[in-house]
């Protein structure tokens, strides 16, 4: 007996009789790159929710940063913030966590103003 992937978590590739596949929240957001004013604009909550599923991690310790993150910045999350907070969570925890407690600064890739952006705001919301 097969399963579709998505009965393993993983999302579904293409759609069927129900509608159309979710996309994978891991993808960047289509425009992301388009300029300031698609960075601007507020994420749709089907994107917050997949979101907040992807910054799920491994060590409590992060948990608790992007927790009280998404308490409070979660409503007015950008679409550029989504970008940013999505490039921070392709790192590994232990880097993450030296990141949130400025242990280090980013480098290569993760020096962008989004990047930037959500490590000053989680930085803040460990007060």
């Amino acid at each position: 007996m097969t399963h579709p992937r998505s009965a393993f978590g993983a999302p579904p590739q293409g759609g069927d009789a129900s509608g159309p596949a979710e996309p994978d929240p891991r993808r960047p957001l289509e425009g992301a790159g388009a300029g300031p004013q698609i960075a601007d604009q507020t994420p749709d909550p089907d994107v917050l929710r997949r979101l907040r599923w992807r910054c799920r991690r491994g060590l409590l310790e992060n948990d608790l940063f992007i927790d009280k993150f998404f308490e409070r910045h979660g409503e007015s999350l950008t679409t550029g913030l989504v970008q940013g907070l999505l490039q921070l969570m392709d790192l590994s925890d232990n880097d993450l966590l030296d990141l949130f407690l400025a242990r280090k600064e980013p480098d290569g890739d993760l020096v962008n103003a989004e990047v930037m952006q959500v490590l000053s705001m989680m930085r803040v919301a460990k007060a």
